[in-house]
């Protein structure tokens, strides 16, 4: 498309549309530009200029080319809000001494209702027909197909509601074409070994808290290489608090935007209520809801934020999707604050050496983690906790899939070992077991006695003293009440292990009428095994070490 901007009959010009947007305060298109929390686009910006001319083309085209696609403002003018004209002008308007673009990637992290599939659908639209590049191909990505067409329907709707790009364009169900100038916008599919050979210059990712691991993402964004000026569009609302992509993005952008790292070509939008601010109060709502009072009702978020008040377990619903507060699993025992509290500097295994422990073994099953987790007596009545982790090599790729998890990244960094074949070797950990108790004085093994008899026996023949432990109510309860108060009382250290921490916000613990509790691998949304480990060593612990001044006595 050439520079000429496709016009609308009745629309006023963009010299008095930029009249009325900015009446008379000085430098107004860089005013906007700061208008991002906490970023200032020019603190840092290399050898990039700000360029307003193109800019203010990229802003005119919304109001000018499209139209809102549904609810009460639809058919009307595509009016960008101030926080979506700060995101429309920054990326479009910074340009590097070459003329190509300044920004590659662009993270946009907003909450639910706040018009995030319009404004994509309009950013697909300016890359496909206005931004100047030949054979431009864009794509609209999620989880799942039925998710990427959400940003795609609302570009395909403003496409044919707009006679001038209508006209230019070949217009199907999953893509839009334009054959003068041989781009094109198309919504794909989630699967990752489909996209090889794509030649994109602009990729839209929706909902990137969804995504099950980084392979989509990485394909995607490589295959941007070739272009000279690619744009890649992140959408999404805040995910669990967990190791994943969406994640990895929100904590590069948050030191992108703080200084930390610089990288001139990534634009942080991040909206959010920070953890130690009033979830119910209004001032924090519009703090982090940029779009309250437009897509967004304050009527809506009270029903909502009421909701969260009389039901407990709708909080960190409401937190997350409504304020972009990550939040641990809806339902969930241990809080990750004050675990992270207590992780103090990495665990100095040599600083252990020689010094007396329980430890808890749980197999789980053989294509699962399995967890040895030692737990060493300190003298303030605390306790060091050092977890080992075992996965099936050749299951290592499909469980980072279906858990979400970066397991072989964790196996790279030491933290899981990973076996040979698609079972866990017991063998290999026979060895090692053997190994740590050289190092240390293992004094007991506790073992959950369901599918174990085989490394029981190879254990004791070993001369390692093993022991059963019951998974009930029974022998669970006190060690499990222990480890929350240690946990609450900062005297269970950890080192701020990755592993253990994950496993330790996945937790749901099951009750009794009596007030016992139990950690439930069934409530549990992912793997526990690291601490259901620990917590069966601390019951041992109690039993064998009559000197240590532990608080609860566990057993009789």
């Amino acid at each position: 498309m050439s520079d000429r901007k496709p016009r609308r009959r009745a629309r006023t010009s963009s010299r008095r549309a930029k009249a009325r947007l900015f009446p008379s305060a000085p430098s107004p298109l860089e005013s906007l530009c700061r208008r991002l929390p906490g970023y200032d686009p020019f603190l840092f910006p290399a050898d990039s200029v700000f360029d307003p001319k193109a800019a203010q083309r990229a802003l005119d085209f919304f109001e000018e080319c499209l139209t809102f696609t549904a609810g009460e403002w639809m058919g009307r003018p595509f009016k960008l809000q101030a926080w979506q004209q700060a995101v429309v002008a920054n990326v479009f308007g910074w340009k590097r001494p070459n003329g190509y673009r300044r920004y590659r990637e662009a993270f946009i992290y907003v909450p639910r209702k706040s018009g995030k599939s319009t404004l994509a659908g309009g950013l697909g639209n300016f890359l496909t027909f206005a931004d100047g590049e030949p054979g431009a191909q864009v794509y609209c990505a999620a989880a799942d197909r039925e998710q990427a067409r959400l940003v795609f329907n609302a570009a395909r709707t403003m496409v044919l509601a707009e006679p001038e790009l209508a006209g230019r364009s070949r217009i199907y169900t999953n893509a839009i074409m334009v054959p003068a100038t041989g781009s094109m916008l198309k919504v794909v599919s989630a699967e990752a070994y489909t996209k090889h050979g794509v030649n994109a210059h602009g990729v839209i990712i929706d909902e990137l808290h969804a995504q099950p691991d980084r392979e989509l993402v990485d394909v995607l964004t490589t295959s941007t290489g070739a272009r000279r000026q690619p744009l890649i569009i992140y959408i999404t609302t805040a995910d669990y608090d967990r190791p994943s992509i969406c994640n990895e993005k929100y904590d590069y952008a948050c030191k992108v935007r703080d200084g930390i790292i610089d990288d001139p070509a990534f634009l942080p939008v991040v909206y959010e209520a920070q953890r130690d601010e009033d979830w119910a109060d209004p001032c924090v709502w519009a703090k982090a809801n940029p779009n309250l009072g437009v897509s967004l009702s304050p009527e809506y978020m009270e029903r909502e934020c009421a909701r969260a008040r009389e039901t407990p377990t709708y909080e960190n619903t409401f937190k997350r999707l409504h304020l972009n507060m990550k939040t641990q699993q809806d339902v969930r025992w241990l809080s990750l604050e004050p675990w992270d509290a207590c992780a103090g500097p990495p665990i100095d295994e040599e600083s252990l050496r020689g010094r007396d422990c329980c430890a808890g073994l749980d197999l789980s099953t053989t294509t699962d983690v399995t967890a040895f987790v030692m737990v060493f007596p300190d003298e303030d009545g605390g306790i060091t906790v050092l977890p080992k982790f075992w996965i099936p090599a050749e299951n290592a790729r499909k469980r980072e899939r279906r858990d979400r998890v970066p397991y072989e990244t964790w196996a790279r960094q030491g933290l899981i070992e990973e076996t040979a074949g698609n079972v866990v070797d017991y063998e290999v950990i026979r060895q090692r077991i053997g190994e740590w108790r050289e190092m240390f004085n293992i004094r007991e093994v506790a073992i959950d006695p369901w599918n174990a008899t085989h490394i029981t026996t190879q254990l004791q023949s070993d001369g390692i003293p093993v022991v059963t432990f019951g998974q009930g109510f029974r022998d669970m309860t006190a060690p499990t009440k222990e480890w929350e108060k240690l946990i609450l009382c900062r005297k269970l250290r950890h080192g701020g292990n990755p592993v253990l921490r994950w496993m330790a916000s996945n937790v749901s613990v099951e009750t009794d009428a009596a007030g016992n509790i139990k950690p439930s691998k069934k409530k549990s949304t992912e793997r526990i095994d690291g601490i259901v480990a620990g917590i069966m060593a601390l019951g041992r612990l109690g039993m064998t070490q009559p000197g240590w001044d532990g608080q609860v006595l566990f057993m009789t």
